[in-house]
């Protein structure tokens, strides 16, 4: 019998980055790191932000985020965002 072809159902796909790297992954290990350090600091981080008006961006976002600049050597922030895109 032949099965009914179904357009929704590849329409989207869900995963998590987290699924995509492999356990053995050596930025699995930086990214722990990472995290202890910003979480060392997240205090003196909250100082620095006003209670008052819209959020913005975690620092820590951010600060991983110039990390994988770096360790990927990506000229720019712009740079970083389309190998971003491309790669995921």
């Amino acid at each position: 019998m032949r099965g009914q072809l179904d357009p929704q159902s590849s329409m989207f796909h869900y995963f998590s980055p987290e699924s995509r790297v492999p356990a053995d992954h050596p930025l699995r290990r930086v990214k722990k790191l990472a995290d202890r350090a910003l979480a060392a600091i997240s205090a003196d981080l909250n100082a620095l932000y006003s209670s008052v008006g819209r959020p913005s961006i975690p620092p820590e976002r951010l600060l991983k985020g110039q990390l994988l600049i770096a360790l990927y050597s990506i000229r720019s922030d712009r740079q970083f965002c389309e190998q971003l895109d491309y790669n995921i």
